[in-house]
């Protein structure tokens, strides 16, 4: 989630930071040009001042036209600017340099004839830094008597204005890039101060998932619709672990409750047979059926009890262990006539191995229910990783896809197999046993046909690291 806010936060605070960049950077721009606009009427206004006692017929005039031609030329000298005066017929009455005459065309001639009309060049065209032939034409009217008799104009060069925009520009930029590096580090305090309670609450969903249901999430930072979210989470978790607890409870209490009664019942019955002729074929029917009921009755008190017990986890060689669970199982095979094997080397494994043995006996148990005589079951050990996996695989008869799909559900028996004993929850306590470690059983067909079931099991501790002890989740 955070590689999905992160971005979005980043890109908006980007464009948040260019919507006031750009605008202030224009203002820059356009202030650095007015103030040489100004600085440019207010010289144009001196030199007016100067043109407008300048008269073409009276001779005494030619000091003054003198006058102004000498200042005119100081000034282009000192800043480098053409000015000029001209007649309202196009006619020099001064200009520096002395060749220079009124633009015929562009903006020079627009500024010139706004000036004709007795209007000062107010508003000219912006000049960016990326222009470097552009000029900044300013006109303004000599006015005598009320009539604009001539046009003070200045042409000039805008280097210094570009280098001064382009300067304000560079500190702008500067200060965005300082204004985006906070703002990102800000992104990541917000993410972080943020997504926290939702990796610790997908943390302890985690565990629970996984049967520790002991996990909680510690309300503590974050917004406080998270933080509520947390609470009302640990409220959640502790009442499905208060509903869980109540049925593990009813589970064992009817079982324990219901053995003595049962084993009364059949107590009576073997009493009733002595009455009976032997062999009779209803008293042995009840027999199978009042031990198919205990053996029920047994695997829900086993199944309650691996429910309700934590894993005590320890470093164990599972290489070992399932050698010493096949020696157990190997005068039974021998007794079916079925060849188990085991195959495998030394590898360590984070397991509860009074669990593991447990899930090891009900899974080869069930290989070799089903294996006929003179198939071979193999159980195989190998490390993948941060995993370690156990394989028992046999060679009969096998599942369908539907029924591979329903393997390990409670009470479920394969409608060809009823005839075999068992009670359909052996493979059940094999994978309650099993997750509270960690751990996972899988089925899969084993070619050319039977079945194969895989036990997965940790590796690593919780946070990763070798020989680390497993805890029971975040608090």
């Amino acid at each position: 989630m955070r590689t999905r806010l992160l971005p979005l936060l980043i890109v908006l605070m980007a464009g948040v930071l260019l919507a006031l960049g750009f605008p202030l950077a224009a203002s820059l721009a356009a202030s650095e040009q007015q103030r040489v606009v100004v600085d440019r009427l207010d010289d144009g206004a001196r030199f007016a001042a100067l043109a407008q006692f300048v008269s073409e017929t009276d001779p005494g005039m030619d000091e003054r036209r003198t006058t102004l031609r000498g200042e005119l030329a100081s000034y282009h000298d000192v800043y480098g600017i053409r000015t000029g005066i001209f007649y309202r017929d196009n006619r020099a009455m001064a200009a520096a340099p002395e060749d220079w005459v009124v633009p015929s065309e562009g903006e020079g001639r627009r500024a010139f004839q706004e000036a004709l009309l007795g209007r000062r060049s107010h508003d000219p065209p912006q000049v960016w830094p990326w222009q470097p032939n552009a000029r900044l034409v300013i006109a303004s009217p000599v006015v005598r008597d009320g009539d604009v008799v001539a046009v003070v104009v200045t042409d000039s060069p805008t280097g210094q204005l570009r280098s001064r925009i382009l300067a304000g520009w560079l500190i702008i930029v500067a200060g965005e890039s300082a204004a985006m590096l906070l703002a990102v580090g800000a992104a990541f305090r917000l993410t972080g101060w943020v997504l926290r309670p939702v990796r610790v609450l997908d943390s302890v969903t985690h565990d629970i998932a996984t049967g520790r249901m002991k996990s909680r999430v510690a309300a503590a930072g974050g917004p406080p619709e998270l933080r509520r979210l947390a609470r009302s989470f640990n409220e959640m978790a502790d009442n499905v672990e208060d509903v869980l607890e109540q049925q593990r409870a009813f589970v064992a209490d009817a079982s324990h409750q219901l053995r003595n009664p049962l084993s009364a019942l059949l107590l009576r019955i073997e009493l009733l047979a002595l009455e009976l002729p032997e062999g009779n074929e209803e008293i042995a029917s009840v027999r199978t059926e009042g031990k198919r009921l205990a053996q029920v009755l047994d695997d829900l008190l086993d199944l309650a009890l691996a429910e309700h017990a934590a894993a005590d986890l320890r470093l164990t060689d599972i290489g070992a262990l399932s050698a010493e669970r096949v020696a157990a199982w190997r005068p039974l095979a021998e007794e079916k006539g079925v060849r188990l094997s085991g195959e495998g080397r030394a590898v360590t494994a984070w397991v509860d191995p009074v669990a593991l043995s447990s899930a090891l006996d009900a899974v080869i148990d069930n290989a070799l229910k089903f294996t006929p005589a003179g198939e071979e079951v193999t159980v195989t050990v190998a490390s993948e990783g941060e995993t370690c996996t156990i394989v028992v695989a046999d060679h009969g008869p096998g599942l369908t896809s539907d029924e591979l799909e329903r393997v390990g559900d409670r009470f479920w028996r394969s409608n060809r197999h009823q005839n075999i004993k068992g009670s359909g929850l052996g493979l059940s306590i094999s994978r309650v046993l099993l997750a509270a470690g960690g751990g996972s059983i899988d089925y899969a067909p084993n070619e050319p046909h039977g079945l194969r079931v895989t036990v997965t099991v940790p590796r690593t501790g919780p946070q990763g690291h070798w020989g680390a002890p497993r805890g029971t989740g975040v608090r």
